[in-house]
C-alpha cells in the first residue's frame, strides 16, 4: 500500500466536470433587524473555497498528482475569483473555459456562532450549449488528452457534462488505451456506456438505474449490479455505502470492504476524497480489492476532519500499512 501510495506522485488526472467556489460568510448575530422579523448578521470574515470538481482536484494535488482541470465556467467576476483559487491551489486550469451563456456556480453559505442559516446558490444547471461542448471537447481531445494518465469524471448535475461530451472523450481515451473512471449523478447515468469504473453510491445508483440496490440482500443487489454492468458496457463498478463500506466488482468477483470504525465529524467531501484515490490506482492498475480497501480507508479518514478538508497522504500512508 506505500508503494502504491507513492506511485501516485506525477499522475497526471483529466478532471471533467462542474467546478464551483463554496463561498463563506462568517459573524455573529445579535440583534434582529427592524425591517423585517430576520437575524442581522455582522460580518466578521469571508472565505472562498474550491467546490465540485476542484475539490477533486485538489484531494489529487494533496496525494502528489498532478491534475488538469477541465470544466467551463462564466466570464464573469466569480470566473475570475475560481481562476485565482485554481492558481493558489498550484492545480492546472488549461481546460477551463469561459462562456459569456454561463454563470459561475457559486454557493454561499451564511455563518453565525458556528451554525449555518441559510445557503445562497448562484448557478445555472442547464446543458451547456452545443457550442461550448464543442470548444471544451476539442481543448481536451486536442491538448489535454494525449499527456494525461488517467480521465476522471466528475459529475454534478450542473450541465457542463453532457452526453455529446461523455461520447467523444470516452471514444478518444479508450482509443490512447487511456482508462475512464466516473462519479455518476442522476441526469447523465446510463449515458457512461463503457468506462473503465463506475463508482455511483446506493442513492445514485437507484435514482439513475431506477431499481432497488439493497445490500442487505446481497443476491438481489449483486443481480442488480450485474444487470447495470450488462447494460451499460461497464468494466468495473465500485458502489459506496456509506457506514456499509464499500463493494468493488468486475462483474465476476465481489469483493465488499466494511467501513472502518472511527469518530465521524463530517462526512462532506468523502465522496471527492474516494473517487480521487480510486482513479490513482485505477491507472497503477492494482486489483480491485486493493483499489476499494484504500479509497475506502482515504473517505473514512476525511471523515474525521470538519468541513471539505483534503485528504492528508501521510496520515492515509500511516493508515494503509496498517492494513
Amino acid at each position: 500500500m506505500k508503494d502504491t501510495i507513492n506511485k501516485f506522485e506525477g499522475l497526471r488526472v483529466l478532471v471533467i466536470g462542474d467546478v464551483m467556489i463554496d463561498a463563506y460568510l462568517i459573524g455573529h448575530v445579535d440583534r434582529i433587524s427592524p425591517e423585517a422579523p430576520v437575524p442581522v448578521l455582522a460580518v466578521q470574515n469571508k472565505d472562498y473555497r474550491l467546490g465540485g470538481a476542484a475539490n477533486v482536484a485538489l484531494n489529487l494535488v494533496a496525494l502528489g498528482a498532478k491534475p488538469i482541470l477541465c470544466s467551463v465556467i462564466g466570464d464573469d467576476v466569480e470566473g475570475n475569483d475560481l481562476l485565482a483559487l485554481l492558481e493558489n491551489a498550484h492545480i492546472h486550469s488549461g481546460g477551463i473555459i469561459r462562456s459569456k451563456e454561463r454563470q459561475t456556480t457559486t454557493k454561499t453559505r451564511v455563518m453565525a456562532q458556528g451554525h449555518q442559516m441559510i445557503r445562497i446558490d448562484n448557478e445555472q444547471t442547464h446543458p451547456i450549449s452545443e457550442y461550448d461542448t464543442y470548444v471544451l471537447s476539442q481543448r481536451i481531445i486536442n491538448d489535454l488528452l494525449p499527456a494525461a494518465d488517467v480521465v476522471l469524471f466528475e459529475d454534478y448535475d450542473k450541465g457542463v457534462v453532457t452526453p455529446m461530451l461523455i461520447d467523444q472523450i470516452v471514444q478518444q481515451a479508450h482509443k490512447a488505451n487511456i482508462k475512464v473512471v466516473v462519479d455518476p449523478k442522476k441526469r447523465n447515468f446510463i449515458d457512461y456506456k463503457g468506462v473503465d469504473l463506475f463508482k455511483p453510491n446506493l442513492k445514485e445508483l437507484k435514482e439513475g438505474f431506477k431499481r432497488d440496490a439493497d445490500p442487505s440482500n446481497p443476491a438481489e443487489f449483486e443481480a442488480t449490479i450485474q444487470d447495470l454492468m450488462k447494460v451499460m458496457e461497464l468494466k468495473n463498478v465500485m458502489v459506496t455505502m456509506s457506514e456499509r463500506g464499500v463493494m468493488i466488482t468486475d462483474g465476476i468477483t465481489f469483493e465488499y470492504v466494511p467501513a472502518h470504525l472511527r469518530k465521524i465529524a463530517d462526512v462532506s467531501g468523502a465522496g471527492d476524497t474516494v473517487i480521487s484515490v480510486a482513479s490513482l490506482c485505477l491507472a497503477l492498475g492494482i486489483p480491485n480489492k486493493d483499489i476499494a480497501a484504500l479509497s475506502n480507508l482515504a473517505g473514512g479518514l476525511v471523515c474525521e476532519e470538519v468541513g471539505v478538508i483534503p485528504i492528508n497522504k501521510n496520515r492515509l500512508t500511516e493508515e494503509a500499512m496498517k492494513l
